[in-house]
C-alpha cells in the first residue's frame, strides 16, 4: 500500500500506544510486563529455514541499489517490484524506478526471486483507469517485454492487480472479479508459463476473498499464489485466523491448496521499529506464509528502512541480518505475553539462533532439547534498539557473553532490562564454539529453489531435499538451486554434492558459480530417488559471499541431461 502521505511516521512507544488505541484484533500494548519467558524447542522442526519474511516491495532500485553486497547478508527470499517500462510516482518520487528487468540481475544475485506488479505501470496511486484498450494494450507490452529479456531468470509471479478492494474503478471497468478473468487469460495467452498471483486485497475479509475464489474456480482463473496483505497496526495475531479462513475457504471450493504470500507486510505507524518486525516474522514463520514483504511506504531503494538514504545499516537492518543467518531448521517457539520470537538450529555446526524482543523489563529465554550439546554452553546476546530509518546503527550491541550449564538439556538465559521497541539475538553453541568455524554444509532446501520443490526424507541429511529439478526450456522454466555461500578467503575449495538419481544412468547439471563460466557436474545412479550418495569437484571461490548454481536449465546452459534430485553442498 504504497500512497503518497504528508503523515509522519510515529517511532518509539508512542507509536505502540496509539497503535494499541486502533487495533481490533491482538493482545494489548505491552507495560512493562516484566518476568515473562520465551520457550524454544530445538527438537521441534516448523519448517526449513528460508528467511520467509525477508522481502520487500520496491526493496530494490537498481542494479545497484542497494548493492548486491549489501543484500546477500540478508539473505533476502523475495521481492515486488514494479513492471518493466513502469511510470510510477510511488510516494513523492520524482522519477519512476525499481523496474522489474532494471533489477532483475541484482535480485538473482543476492538470492531472491521477484513478482512483477502490473498496475504500477501507471503513474498514479491509487491508479486511473484510462480504459480497456489502453490497459491490454499496456499489459501486452508489459508481458513481452519480460518474454524479450531471455537471460533474467527468478522472475516467479505476475501480480494482476493491487488493493482493488478500493483502487479497481468498477464504474468505468466493470467489477474487478470480471477484470480479474479477463486480464488472467491476456497474460495466460501471452505466456503460460509465469505463475499468476492475487488477488493481493488491502486486508483479509472473509466474504471477499470466498466470492473471488468462487469466482476465479468457476471462470478458470486461479491465481497460483494466493496473496493478501497485513498492514494494520500491530494486529499480528490476526494472521493465523486469516490462514485458518482461507484454508477453509479452498476446502469448501474444492481447490488445491495454494503457497500463502504476504506481499505487503507492516503498518505506516511501525514500519521502523524492528520488534513489531520481529512479531509478523515470528507468525510468518509459524502460521504457514510462503514469502513475505515489508510495506513501501517511504523511500525505494532502501529495502524498507533497513538501510539509510545514504545506504548504512539501521537498526532494523541488525534484526533482519540475525534472521539472515539462519540456516538449518526453524525451531518451535512458543510466546509469553508480547514477548516472541523466531529461532533456528544449524545441526551441522551445533548452532542455535534467536531473535525475539517485544516486551519491557526482566525477562528470560529458556531453550530445550540441548541434549547433544555436551554439559555446558556458550550463550552470546546481542541487543539492536529501536531506532527508525533515519538512524545509522553501526553495530549491534554486545549484551553478555558468558557460558552456562545445561540441565535436563535445557538451559534458562535472563535477559534483564528489555526494550520493548528494540531486538535482541541469542546465539547458542557448544562450550569452546561451533563445530566448525565456519559454515561448510549447506542444505538445498534453505537455498534459493527456482522451479523445484523442497521435498522431506528421513534419508535426507537435515530431514528436507529438493527434487522436480526438470526444467530446461527457457528462462521461465528453467530449475536450478542458487546456494549461497559464505567462505574465510579467496581460494579452490572441494565440494561434496549429496544427490539423489533414481533414473538408473549418470544424469547431469551445469555448475557454474559468481556469474562466471558453466561446466557439468556428473551423477551416477544411486539406489533410488531420495536415496543419496555424493560427488566432489572443484570450486574456485573469492573471500565472503558467492553464489553457487546447480542447474537442470539455466541461461547461457544448454541443459543437463537426465534428472537429480540435490541434498546439500559441503565445502571443505
Amino acid at each position: 500500500m504504497h500512497r503518497t502521505t504528508t503523515q509522519r511516521g510515529l517511532s518509539g512507544l508512542g507509536a505502540l500506544v496509539l497503535a494499541a488505541s486502533v487495533v481490533v484484533a491482538g493482545p494489548a500494548a505491552p507495560a512493562s510486563a516484566a518476568g515473562l519467558t520465551l520457550t524454544v524447542d530445538v527438537g521441534q522442526v516448523v519448517r526449513p529455514a528460508t528467511q520467509v519474511a525477508a522481502g520487500g516491495l520496491y526493496g530494490v532500485a537498481s542494479d545497484s541499489q542497494p548493492t548486491t553486497d549489501m543484500l546477500l547478508p540478508l539473505n533476502p527470499t523475495s521481492f515486488t517490484q514494479p513492471p518493466p517500462g513502469t511510470t510510477h510516482l510511488g510516494n513523492g518520487a520524482t522519477e519512476p524506478c525499481c523496474d522489474a528487468l532494471d533489477v532483475g540481475h541484482n535480485v538473482t544475485r543476492s538470492g531472491a526471486q521477484q513478482f512483477i506488479r502490473l498496475p504500477d505501470i501507471y503513474p498514479t496511486f491509487p491508479y486511473e483507469w484510462q480504459g480497456w484498450d489502453d490497459w491490454e494494450r499496456k499489459v501486452t507490452t508489459m508481458v513481452n517485454d519480460r518474454l524479450a529479456a531471455t537471460d533474467v531468470t527468478n522472475i516467479h509471479g505476475w501480480e494482476l492487480w493491487n488493493e482493488a478492494d478500493w483502487t479497481w474503478d468498477t464504474a468505468a471497468a466493470g467489477s474487478f472479479h470480471d477484470g480479474w478473468s479477463r486480464t488472467y487469460d491476456l497474460v495466460r495467452s501471452l505466456d503460460p508459463v509465469t505463475p499468476i498471483v492475487g488477488p493481493s486485497p488491502s486486508r483479509y475479509v472473509h466474504d471477499e476473498m470466498l466470492a473471488f475464489m468462487t469466482h476465479a474456480r468457476d471462470t478458470d482463473t486461479l491465481p497460483d499464489v494466493v496473496v493478501w496483505h497485513e498492514l494494520d497496526d500491530m494486529n499480528w495475531n490476526a494472521f493465523e485466523e486469516h490462514v485458518a479462513d482461507y484454508r477453509a475457504i479452498e476446502r469448501s471450493l474444492g481447490v488445491s491448496p495454494r503457497p500463502i504470500v504476504i506481499n505487503e507486510y507492516n503498518s505506516f505507524n511501525q514500519m521502523d521499529v524492528p520488534s513489531v518486525a520481529l512479531h509478523w516474522m515470528s507468525v510468518f514463520e509459524r502460521h504457514g506464509a510462503r514469502e513475505a514483504h515489508r510495506a513501501y511506504w517511504f523511500e525505494a531503494g532502501t529495502f524498507n528502512g533497513l538501510f539509510t538514504l545514504d545506504n548504512r545499516p539501521t537498526a532494523s537492518y541488525w534484526l533482519y541480518r540475525w534472521y539472515g543467518a539462519m540456516t538449518g531448521n526453524i525451531v518451535e517457539t512458543a510466546p509469553d505475553g508480547w514477548l516472541d520470537g523466531v529461532a533456528s538450529y544449524d545441526s551441522s555446526r551445533q548452532v542455535v539462533n534467536v531473535v525475539f524482543g517485544g516486551d519491557w523489563g526482566d525477562n528470560a529465554v529458556n531453550v530445550t532439547g540441548l541434549d547433544s550439546f555436551g554439559p555446558s554452553v556458550d550463550v552470546r546476546l546481542l541487543s539492536t534498539p529501536g531506532s527508525g530509518r533515519h538512524s545509522h546503527v553501526a553495530a549491534p550491541t554486545v549484551v553478555r557473553e558468558t557460558g552456562l550449564p545445561v540441565t535436563g538439556g535445557q538451559i534458562s538465559v535472563p535477559v534483564d532490562g528489555m526494550n520493548a521497541e528494540g531486538a535482541y539475538q541469542l546465539l547458542i553453541t557448544p562450550a569452546g564454539g561451533p563445530t566448525t568455524s565456519w559454515q561448510q554444509v549447506y542444505e538445498a532446501e534453505n537455498a534459493t529453489v527456482v522451479n523445484a520443490q523442497t521435498r522431506s526424507s528421513d534419508q535426507a541429511s537435515n530431514r528436507f531435499y529438493v527434487g522436480g529439478i526438470d526444467g530446461d526450456t527457457d528462462m521461465r522454466s528453467d530449475s536450478f538451486v542458487d546456494f549461497t555461500v559464505n567462505v574465510p578467503e579467496a581460494r579452490s575449495y572441494t565440494m561434496t554434492v549429496r544427490y539423489a538419481n533414481g533414473t538408473g544412468a549418470t544424469s547431469t547439471h551445469g555448475l557454474a558459480y559468481n556469474g562466471g563460466a558453466w561446466s557439468t557436474v556428473s551423477y551416477p545412479p544411486t539406489p533410488g530417488w531420495a536415496r543419496f550418495g555424493t560427488i566432489r569437484v572443484t570450486v574456485d571461490l573469492d573471500a565472503g559471499y558467492n553464489v553457487i548454481r546447480l542447474a537442470k536449465g539455466s541461461p547461457g546452459f544448454e541443459g543437463g541431461t537426465g534428472y537429480a534430485e540435490l541434498d546439500s553442498i559441503t565445502l571443505s
